[in-house]
């Protein structure tokens, strides 16, 4: 028997020198100790040996079998540090290699403008105020003198909150109230932020953003609305030769009322040079029932006001031709402000 098992041992090691994967030697592995191992086969003819014999017979298989079973343990360990090593080598990296920089975000079109805006105005003394989205009725049009009737108050203009008199501010004129009924002139501010109306093509959004001012202490007058509006201009678009134009026009919170027009491009027609105009913002002298309103007495104090659009303001000064560009999510888009 004795020879037997270690022509066995030594098959064993044989076969088991020649495995190169983990699979080959699973399947080497049950030749030798599976259920038709040969040292399996070794462990049933036990039952047919003399009582006498069966000791010793057993302690050889047993000692054969803890060889071959070390044969297989360390050529486990063998192919496993090959694979291992295999591996280390194709993920190698080479530390002397600079590092991948992570990703940088940046600011919207509409963030970045608003920035602008707000250091332009801050230069000229301006301080920048805030108030909520959803208004009452009163702020958003009584305080600011607009009629029962007016069209801005219907349905088709504003969005109105279902079972209660509170509304998506559709300006954010009603900052201006707020902050008056808390200050006291001088008053100097802006009042940026997104506005709310039912509106929706390719320079309209149903949300978009405004920009206001508000200038209120005793002797302000259309001339310091001019000075303001037109440095804030050119300054914006970084144009020392922008022509601005006021030109009459209703808005029920100022008294008179004016368009702001900036001149837009300048090109040769039959009659000279030909000046194209675009409409920047409404404007004017704060009514003075806006004034009482707000806590200000209209016989000492008066003041100018103005409207823009926010998101007009960064179209032309990006060459933006589609509002609906800046809310699409488009990450082509917005990489470029990036």
């Amino acid at each position: 028997m004795q020879a037997q098992l270690d022509a066995i041992v030594s098959d064993a090691r044989r076969v088991l020198d020649g495995v190169q994967t983990i699979a080959e030697l699973e399947q080497s592995k049950a030749q030798f100790v599976g259920k038709t191992g040969s040292l399996t086969d070794q462990m049933k003819q036990l039952g047919k040996l003399p009582p006498e014999e069966k000791p010793k017979a057993g302690a050889l298989i047993n000692a054969a079998k803890q060889q071959v079973e070390a044969i297989i343990a360390e050529r486990k360990d063998a192919i496993l540090a090959r694979e291992l090593e295999s591996k280390l080598a194709a993920e190698a990296l080479d530390v002397t290699l600079p590092g991948r920089a992570r990703g940088r975000g940046g600011l919207h079109p509409i963030s970045l403008a608003q920035e602008r805006i707000e250091q332009l105005f801050h230069s000229m003394g301006f301080s920048v105020a805030d108030g909520p989205e959803i208004e009452t009725d009163y702020f958003n049009f009584t305080a600011l003198n607009t009629p029962e009737k007016h069209p801005a108050r219907s349905m088709q203009d504003t969005f109105y909150i279902e079972g209660s008199k509170h509304v998506l501010r559709t300006q954010t004129s009603p900052v201006q109230i707020r902050y008056m009924q808390s200050h006291q002139p001088p008053i100097r501010i802006i009042c940026p932020g997104r506005v709310y109306r039912c509106d929706h093509d390719a320079t309209h959004s149903p949300m978009f953003h405004q920009i206001e001012g508000l200038w209120v202490d005793e002797g302000i007058s259309l001339a310091d609305l001019k000075g303001t509006v037109t440095q804030f201009l050119r300054g914006f678009f970084e144009r020392e030769d922008i022509n601005i134009r006021f030109r009459p026009s209703y808005f029920p919170f100022v008294e008179p009322g004016v368009e702001i027009d900036m001149e837009w491009s300048r090109g040769v027609g039959n009659s000279g040079n030909e000046i194209k105009w675009l409409e920047i913002a409404g404007a004017g002298v704060v009514h003075p029932q806006v004034l009482r309103n707000g806590g200000i007495d209209p016989e000492k104090y008066s003041g100018f006001a103005f409207g823009m659009g926010l998101d007009r303001l960064a179209m032309l000064r990006y060459g933006v031709n589609d509002l609906r560009l800046f809310f699409e999510n488009d990450v082509r888009f917005l990489r470029q402000f990036a």
